[in-house]
């Protein structure tokens, strides 16, 4: 479904992505892992058309990344991206405006679930509401492949729950969900995959049991990247 082969990014000085080849199969839950600064979201941004590799190529269904691949292509970034004067409501409707394959009816299923009223200012969300709101959008797209960039991260337990608890309902239809966490052992038990990357370059990547070789997610993330990259992802989420 996905393939990358031998993708380099370089901005500058920086290699951000480092001759990276991978290839995903449609209808799985894939993390991809990682600390700061390892590509993730530059992986993220070039599957989605809106960065292009310095060299090698990305294909998603057998075709190069264009603007076919980017009407069956949903990402949700960390960032917000709307205008403070917005209301919930507004967004969805920029939302239904941009994409073809938005369902407002889904969306304000989406809103319920998630208890955010449509009323609300983007301006007066907290940083948890904000990622739901981001997250009902994304939901509400019928897109095949689905990027999520640390939907965890800034919320607190309970609003973990309620993202996570989305995410599992939004796999369906052989759809394919790429996620960026630091919270491995959140996600441990409900994906299919994973990616590692490091500083750039492919760390390892494959079915989560052969991965972990009868281990968990979290014991291959402390071989590769060491207890202190857990730690801080932890407390930079918390």
């Amino acid at each position: 479904m996905l393939t990358l082969d031998h993708v380099t990014r370089r901005y500058l000085r920086r290699t951000a992505l480092r001759e990276v080849s991978l290839t995903l199969d449609a209808g799985k839950m894939c993390l991809l892992l990682g600390p700061n600064g390892s590509g993730k979201t530059t992986m993220m941004k070039l599957i989605a058309g809106l960065a292009q590799p310095t060299s090698g190529r990305i294909l998603f269904e057998g075709m190069p990344i264009g603007r076919e691949s980017k009407a069956c292509i949903a990402y949700m970034p960390t960032e917000n991206y709307f205008y403070n004067y917005m209301t919930i409501r507004d967004a969805g409707r920029y939302y239904a405006d941009f994409f073809e394959d938005f369902s407002l009816g889904d969306f304000r299923r989406q809103l319920i679930d998630m208890g955010l009223d449509p009323r609300d200012r983007i301006r007066q969300l907290s940083s948890g509401m904000a990622a739901k709101l981001r997250l009902a959008l994304i939901l509400s797209r019928d897109a095949r492949l689905m990027m999520f960039d640390e939907p965890l991260n800034g919320v607190d337990i309970l609003t973990r729950t309620q993202v996570i608890d989305a995410l599992l309902k939004g796999r369906k239809d052989g759809r394919t969900l790429l996620i960026s966490t630091h919270l491995v052992d959140e996600l441990e038990d409900v994906v299919d995959e994973a990616i590692l990357l490091k500083e750039g370059e492919l760390m390892g990547s494959g079915a989560k049991a052969e991965l972990c070789g009868g281990g968990t997610l979290k014991d291959l993330y402390l071989r590769v990247y060491g207890r202190q990259s857990v730690e801080e992802g932890v407390q930079g989420n918390a």
